[in-house]
């Protein structure tokens, strides 16, 4: 088996285990996840240097990132608004801001847009999906790395991460083939999630604040 190969599996084995870990309360997530998608993302980064974009202009591609992740946001504010009408939608949601209560909201954002998301998008999109590409092509490519990234969520059980990640994975995994590189889906991913946290839903809100 190639050493790609090996580290994607090990990538996926790594983060699901530790989301299975903070579900058990085995550990803690800003304690353990950080650390799991940082080594995930060295690994990643010492065994296929991650390309920005050869497809399109690499501005093209911020841009485009960026504008996706704004959409994704106002997109995500709205789905929500409408499903925490459901108690238990609601619920499930206050409860995943919850994990940020225990330290302070500007600590979690930075740990999330400045260590999770990019060590994510490195593992998933640097690694993995262009991997996938040499071996079955573009389009396989993306829709392996979608259910992949969605699936390593499941452990989480809890609706809105795995909703999000099958949404969000959607659209960074297109990205990613859009532009041959991981720049767009960098740029949506660390937008989306810096405005979630700082701009949270109605449900968020009731727990980190406006």
């Amino acid at each position: 088996m190639e050493l790609a190969s090996v580290v994607a599996v090990s990538g996926f084995l790594a983060e699901a285990t530790a989301w299975w870990a903070v579900r058990a309360r085995a550990a803690p997530l800003w304690r353990l996840l950080p650390g799991v998608l940082v080594a995930m993302a060295l690994a990643a980064v010492l065994v296929r240097p991650p390309v920005a974009a050869a497809d399109v202009r690499v501005g093209l591609a911020f841009g485009v990132g960026v504008a996706s992740g704004v959409l994704l946001y106002l997109a995500t504010r709205l789905f929500v608004a409408v499903a925490a009408r459901s108690s238990f939608f609601r619920r499930a949601t206050v409860e995943i801001y919850a994990e940020a209560a225990p330290i302070p909201i500007g600590v979690a954002i930075v740990l999330s847009v400045a260590v999770m998301v990019p060590s994510e998008e490195l593992f998933w999109r640097g690694l993995v999906q262009p991997h996938l590409d040499d071996l079955a092509g573009p389009t396989a490519a993306a829709i392996v790395t979608w259910l992949a990234f969605t699936a390593v969520n499941v452990p989480s059980r809890s609706v809105p991460i795995v909703l999000g990640a099958a949404v969000g994975g959607a659209l960074w995994a297109a990205l990613a083939w859009w532009s041959g590189g991981m720049l767009a889906s960098f740029a949506s991913h660390i937008l989306w999630t810096g405005l979630m946290l700082a701009l949270p839903p109605a449900p968020g809100r009731e727990v980190v604040g406006p």
